[in-house]
């Protein structure tokens, strides 16, 4: 999922969404958990693409000032984390 250019950091990943994502997903889960988002049964993210897609889409509509491998950090640690996709 990164880019041959680069390696993902998965630990630069997990720094990143507790400090870019995990406040924003638990308003938004309205449960204050920031990790409810990625399990839940109506969960948006089913493939790699989407997960990609989506965090980028959170980066430009929150202005998070992600790089693109900070993006690939992100995508590396969530697939880790919560989705496990191949």
């Amino acid at each position: 999922m990164a880019s041959p250019a680069f390696s993902a950091d998965v630990n630069n990943g997990k720094t990143l969404h507790q400090a870019k994502c995990y406040q924003c997903h638990a308003q938004k889960s309205g449960l204050g958990n920031g990790d409810i988002i990625y399990t839940r049964a109506d969960r948006k993210v089913k493939d790699p693409a989407r997960l990609k897609f989506m965090v980028s889409m959170c980066n430009t509509e929150m202005r998070l000032d992600l790089f693109p491998e900070d993006e690939a950090d992100l995508v590396a640690y969530l697939n880790q984390q919560f989705y496990k996709f191949k």
